[in-house]
């Protein structure tokens, strides 16, 4: 499983010009999910994603998690994490979990989420959407469940 977290003043998320989610202070996760994930993946991310502590303190130091700053979390499912941009000049998507596997997985780490006391706004699951992210920092980490960067 792969993420990109952003820290975020705001983000919103339209489908067919309707917003289905937004979030003020918090971060943005745009999650893909890989054949070989299951529910450890998950769990690992969601756990390290609410214990990042990427939030300024009151000394302007990285020392605050979404918890402990109050902030919330948009959270996209984003098969593109998975393209394999090696060869040729079309990303190759063999390594991206099926659609029901995928939302399955997808939907159980927005609940990991929920289960830590933050408000989690979600995008819609294989719909075309449009992403506002009002970037704070700009702060962007890269998460993978099966290796480290």
């Amino acid at each position: 499983m792969r993420a990109v977290v952003q820290r975020v003043h705001r983000a919103s998320v339209m489908v067919d010009e309707v917003t289905v989610g937004e979030i003020g202070p918090g971060l943005v996760v745009f999650l893909g999910v890989g054949r070989e994930d299951d529910h450890g993946d998950a769990d690992y991310l969601a756990s390290k994603i609410t214990g990042l502590r990427i939030f300024e303190d009151d000394a302007g130091l990285m020392n605050l998690s979404v918890q402990e700053s109050e902030g919330s979390i948009l959270s996209i499912s984003q098969f593109t994490l998975f393209g394999d941009c090696r060869k040729g000049r079309r990303p190759g998507f063999s390594a991206a979990a099926p659609p029901g596997r995928a939302e399955e997985l997808y939907n159980y780490f927005c609940e990991r989420l929920r289960l830590c006391n933050l408000n989690v706004a979600t995008g819609q699951f294989q719909a075309e959407m449009r992403i506002m992210v009002d970037n704070d920092g700009p702060v962007t980490m890269l998460l993978d469940s099966k290796r480290l960067f």
